[in-house]
């Protein structure tokens, strides 16, 4: 009987929006609701390997969208756990975005400065390990023709509606299709995982897929690569716009406040607020490498200090595989600090890799590439080699913290391996508040794990630091205040000692990525500031691995809920002898 009620409210609730007092039952249809999104997700996987990117797919999922936000709304959430008021509140998060997204038809736009629908293909590009991933990855590259045709027709029509990126933020973009475009379908760089296929492969196992992989690169590679290049350089570069600023766009004001609320998990900041915020922390930054320059007792202005660390030969690796040895050091120096810091660490191992030279070129100076929980691949903690003069080593242990850990591939790793209590679309999630503060706040946690080894590390933690500042600044200062490019670069050239390279790849991605930027320091505020509090309250009861904890245990969150999260663990600590 109690099973026939049970299904009985659900059904109740599901189809005809009763509130169903009963945390036991709210429970369950918050689950049927989960799994419903989550199958959702699912669909259609096999028959569209790369993504179904039409205009009625897209509408059809803000419907679907639309109606699961109904049912969540539906159900009262008072008496549920933690982890389910937690999971209710993260769908309805994810939901709103989907709803945006066909809203502001964000899918007419689907090109980055170092990414985008096309640029965004090596990333699967990734080694073999069984028979079932080389077929999955066959059937990647004959996908590419169906998913192309599609997103083409988005761009096109965005073009008509004047949303487009800038012209300006495509200097040396060519790279993203003339790479791709070879004589020899063995010198493709979506062909090199064939050329070390699993050895549990049978001997006409092998035989046949590099035979399909051969008429895959020739047919449904190459000639799109060719495709997609004529198109840019015939229809789009001569027709994209000339502003920079997302406001210059229709309906951009109100398309960059949403941004703002979404990368900050938070609906409490104008653009205003952001770069007054932004131009606070690059004062107080500023003081802080003041110091420094004086501590070394250099005789020059900050500036004279920045083409200092900009063209001294001993900041900067001689050969690629020099950089890759350093930043391999230094990630097996934060391994050794880590059980100090954290109660749990991923099972995930990770490596450390160059930035595929397909990509390189305008690829960011690092990144964590992840991997799905039940992969044989590793994580990868990628180095961009491309350019030694413009890696600066003094920076590198901030990257390394930040990239690998305790940043993102410790908090990613484990997000996977939440336990089953914890949805499969949590595990998946990645929020930049959430995770882009995580690893800021990282680079400054490195301090205390002795990480920065010199007065120039230190200082370029700072420059670190103060890039994310900058990009509350440069950020908001682009899309709502009418900045032009050259004011970005001026801002960011004279208050980090990035390199000029960096410098102009950054504010391309900038550009292209309108308020992504603003959510690492907005994040990495919040962690630091409950830190802070948490000491401040807790005295002698503050323990750095139960803080961590805190923060990690339940994955992927808002900033509201950390701060929930956090909040709840001091009140349970404060009088705790």
């Amino acid at each position: 009987m109690k099973i026939l009620k049970s299904v009985f409210c659900v059904s109740l609730i599901l189809f005809f929006g009763c509130k169903e007092s009963s945390s036991e039952n709210s429970s369950m249809v918050l689950q049927t609701i989960i799994k419903s999104y989550e199958d959702h997700e699912a669909y259609g996987e096999d028959e569209f390997p790369l993504g179904v990117f039409t205009k009625e797919h897209y509408k059809s999922e803000f419907e679907f969208a639309e109606k699961k936000l109904r049912e969540l709304d539906s159900i009262s959430l008072d008496g549920l756990n933690e982890n389910d008021e937690i999971s209710a509140a993260l769908l309805k998060f994810v939901l709103q975005d989907e709803i945006d997204f066909y809203k502001y038809e964000r899918y007419l736009n689907p090109i980055l400065s170092d990414a985008g629908f096309h640029a965004s293909l090596p990333y699967m590009v990734r080694p073999l390990t069984n028979y079932e991933q080389v077929k999955k990855y066959l059937n990647k590259l004959n996908d590419i023709p169906r998913a192309l045709e599609q997103q083409l027709a988005n761009v096109r029509e965005g073009l008509e509606k004047g949303v487009s990126q800038p012209r300006v933020i495509f200097k040396g973009y060519e790279s993203s299709y003339n790479d791709h475009i070879v004589s020899d379908f063995e010198e493709s760089y979506f062909y090199s995982p064939f050329k070390n296929l699993p050895k549990t492969l049978t001997a006409n196992q092998k035989d046949s897929v590099l035979a399909a992989a051969k008429e895959s690169i020739e047919t449904n590679v190459i000639p799109q690569f060719k495709r997609i290049k004529s198109f840019f350089e015939k229809e789009y570069l001569p027709n994209t716009r000339t502003t920079i600023g997302i406001y210059e766009t229709p309906g951009g004001n109100e398309y960059y406040q949403n941004r703002i609320n979404f990368y900050s998990t938070s609906d409490q900041y104008t653009a205003d607020d952001i770069h007054q915020v932004g131009l606070k922390e690059v004062a107080r930054i500023r003081a802080k490498m003041e110091t420094i320059i004086s501590e070394l007792d250099f005789k020059g202005s900050f500036a004279d200090f920045l083409k200092f660390l900009r063209t001294d030969e001993q900041f900067y690796a001689k050969t690629p595989k020099e950089l890759l040895m350093i930043a391999r050091d230094m990630a097996k120096r934060a391994d050794g600090q880590l059980p100090k810091f954290f109660k749990k660490l991923p099972r995930k191992p990770y490596g450390v890799a160059p930035v595929p030279d397909a990509i390189a070129p305008k690829y960011t100076v690092g990144r964590y590439v992840g991997t799905e929980a039940n992969s044989t691949d590793p994580g990868f903690y990628w180095v961009n080699t491309y350019d030694l003069p413009s890696r600066t080593l003094y920076t590198l242990p901030s990257l390394t913290v930040h990239e690998a850990v305790p940043g993102h591939h410790l908090q990613r790793a484990l997000n996977l391996e939440l336990g089953d209590s914890i949805p499969q679309f949590r595990k998946d999630l990645y929020l930049s508040a959430y995770g882009e503060g995580w690893g800021l706040y990282t680079e400054f946690l490195a301090e205390e794990m002795g990480m920065y080894t010199t007065p120039y590390e230190r200082f370029g933690q700072l420059t670190y630091e103060m890039w994310r500042a900058c990009r509350l600044v440069v950020d908001t200062g682009m899309h709502a205040k009418g900045w032009t490019r050259d004011q970005v670069i001026d801002f960011m050239a004279s208050n980090t000692a990035l390199s000029l390279h960096e410098i102009n790849t950054e504010t391309d991605r900038y550009i292209s990525w309108p308020g992504q930027a603003l959510s690492y320091k907005i994040g990495e505020l919040k962690i630091r500031e409950m830190r802070k509090k948490a000491e401040k309250t807790l005295g002698g009861n503050f323990d750095i691995r139960e803080f961590h904890e805190v923060i990690l245990e339940q994955g992927t969150v808002t900033l509201s809920i950390l701060e929930e999260r956090i909040n709840a663990y001091i009140k349970r600590n404060k009088n705790v002898e």
